[in-house]
């Protein structure tokens, strides 16, 4: 069999999947004519790009009726987004509780710094409002839990903005793992290396992990400290624009590589081969590492490399690793089985290659094709945050299935936590199931 005609018949298939898995109603919306009155907290980096990714495909469905940013530039960039894409003029607020209390607003998306996602979520949900949630659910696993079960209490739709789960390479993966291409699997190697051009001007590009320009106006009468530190362990330390614009190199804001990137691999590692190990959460985790690169050590704390192992029920493995000082691998998992491997890459490429690779004058393990699929010649995805957003407003109408719903949002928070509590504590930290709690050593 040729690869493009197995490529041809995996995309039916895939179609034939996806039509299947549509559930029936969840929610009936109090929104008429299927468009939804949106709030939007936080229109930084990721919240102006979450926003123009929902217009893109979900345009006819919403109308943003109020935008919320503690800093006056994004305030003022949501707002343009809003007039531009969605030709209407939303209210602004600095304060998050004027979006959630406004009558006229069915849905919230937050996507506010880490530290600030359990007050704002948990608002939220008390007024009744259904939630986008960008990952990871909260800045412990004790947040994530009480996200969780008021969620879960309330009966109102979540969705954590874990989008690999909406990507259709993944999704792809996910049903070849269960039509047996790669069989028996024990192992899944996941990493996320990046690198950075140090000699940029910090005015004009990012020259280390997460230092973001910082805008020429920044400043305490800009920039709503207070509001900011709302939640965060240190109170009383004066404004920082590194802190308040680069906050995820920072604990009190951020578990850093842990819970902004391994996040998303352990949860598609989940979301792809967790059918098949009948496993969901670690029962360990080893992790190392911490501040090498670009030089002294500045005040940043999170760490820019990381090294993570985790041991799972049901015999598997996840070998994880991050460095901000190489990207010649880039972004990736391998899902390793007896029979084949398939590699998700850069969010790009899918490839399918059957076992053994060394062995000599032996036939294939598997009886299936090597693959090698793209994600916009095969699937025209060239991002797949704006159809996780339309699968959530698609949830909240009562058409589809939230995919990432928020207990599956906190599964795929704890292993972050565990490797930042381990790097932390330079111990091992396991994981008690009865206890629902994170044992140290």
């Amino acid at each position: 069999m040729s690869e493009d005609v197995s490529r041809r018949d995996l995309l039916k298939q895939s179609a034939v999947a996806a039509a299947l898995s549509a559930g029936p109603a969840v929610m009936q919306s109090s929104a008429q004519n299927n468009r939804l009155k949106v709030g939007w907290i936080a229109t930084g980096m990721r919240g102006a790009h979450v926003m123009n990714q929902m217009y893109l495909l979900s345009k006819d469905n919403v109308e943003v009726t109020h935008v919320c940013d503690t800093y006056k530039g994004n305030l003022a960039k949501g707002k343009d987004i809003v007039q531009t894409n969605g030709k209407n003029t939303p209210k602004t607020s600095v304060d998050y509780r004027d979006v959630i209390n406004d009558p006229n607003v069915d849905v919230v998306f937050i996507c506010s710094p880490e530290h600030l996602h359990h007050p704002m979520a948990m608002a939220a949900l008390k007024a009744k409002k259904h939630i986008y949630l960008e990952k990871p659910i909260g800045h412990t696993i004790e947040e994530g839990a009480e996200i969780v079960a008021l969620a879960e209490k309330m009966g109102t739709v979540v969705q954590i903005g874990t989008q690999n789960r909406s990507n259709k390479l993944y999704i792809q993966a996910k049903k070849m793992v269960e039509d047996g291409y790669i069989g028996e699997v024990h192992y899944t190697r996941a990493f996320w290396y990046r690198n950075f051009d140090q000699t940029v001007d910090p005015a004009k590009g990012v020259p280390a992990a997460w230092r973001y320009i910082i805008p020429g106006d920044a400043s305490s009468e800009t920039a709503d400290w207070k509001r900011f530190l709302e939640s965060a362990e240190h109170k009383n330390i004066p404004f920082s624009k590194e802190r308040y614009f680069q906050w995820r190199n920072y604990w009190d804001y951020s578990g850093g590589i842990s819970t902004d990137l391994l996040v998303h691999q352990t949860d598609i590692s989940n979301f792809v081969v967790g059918g098949l190990i009948k496993t969901e959460l670690p029962t360990s985790c080893m992790a190392s590492g911490g501040v090498y690169q670009w030089g002294g050590k500045d005040d940043r704390e999170v760490p820019d490399t990381l090294s993570a192992l985790y041991e799972y029920p049901n015999k598997f493995h996840l070998n994880y690793s991050c460095f901000f000082g190489n990207d010649q691998w880039g972004y990736g998992e391998e899902f390793m089985g007896q029979k084949g491997t398939i590699e998700v890459k850069d969010r790009q490429n899918l490839y399918f290659t059957p076992q053994p690779k060394f062995i000599r004058n032996v036939k294939a393990f598997s009886d299936k094709p090597a693959v090698s699929m793209n994600y916009l010649k095969d699937f025209n995805q060239p991002d797949s945050t704006a159809d996780h957003v339309r699968n959530f407003l698609m949830a909240v109408l009562g058409k589809e299935k939230a995919i990432a719903p928020a207990r599956a949002g906190q599964i795929a928070a704890i292993p972050g936590h565990m490797a930042t509590q381990s790097v932390r504590a330079k111990k091992a930290v396991f994981w008690d199931a009865k206890l629902n709690k994170l044992k140290i050593g």
